[in-house]
């Protein structure tokens, strides 16, 4: 497993289960053609094509790529976190039942958690 060196920050979200302020990530209100991968390990974790906006501050994803995002129970009790599958680093949480999207899920993912591989077109 490749795993990058991380900024204070980064380890902040990714490592240490922080959450990036609403509206300030890179990716909140981005919309092209690509994946997003794991910050930390590069995992494949969403499809742009799953990508919805949300209105929460956060990317929105309502699928994630084959089985490459786990969830567990939050620390807070109420919430449900996401986390890389391979790599166990925090993306952010999963709800359910709000309605945004036919698939009725939106996973609610810190920009700072992934980065963006654009679709290379011919």
């Amino acid at each position: 497993m490749n795993i990058k060196k991380l900024t204070p920050f980064e380890k902040s979200i990714i490592i240490d289960k922080g959450t990036e302020p609403p509206f300030s990530g890179e990716y909140n209100d981005f919309f092209e053609d690509g994946i997003y991968i794991c910050k930390l390990c590069e995992t494949p974790l969403f499809s742009s094509i799953s990508k919805f906006k949300g209105h929460c501050g956060w990317p929105s994803f309502d699928s994630i790529i084959d089985n490459n995002v786990k969830q567990i129970p939050d620390k807070d009790g109420i919430r449900t976190e996401i986390v890389c599958a391979n790599c166990n680093g925090h993306l952010g949480h999963v709800f359910v039942g709000e309605g945004f999207t036919d698939k009725n899920i939106r996973h609610c993912v810190n920009s700072i958690s992934i980065v963006f591989v654009p679709i290379k077109h011919s």
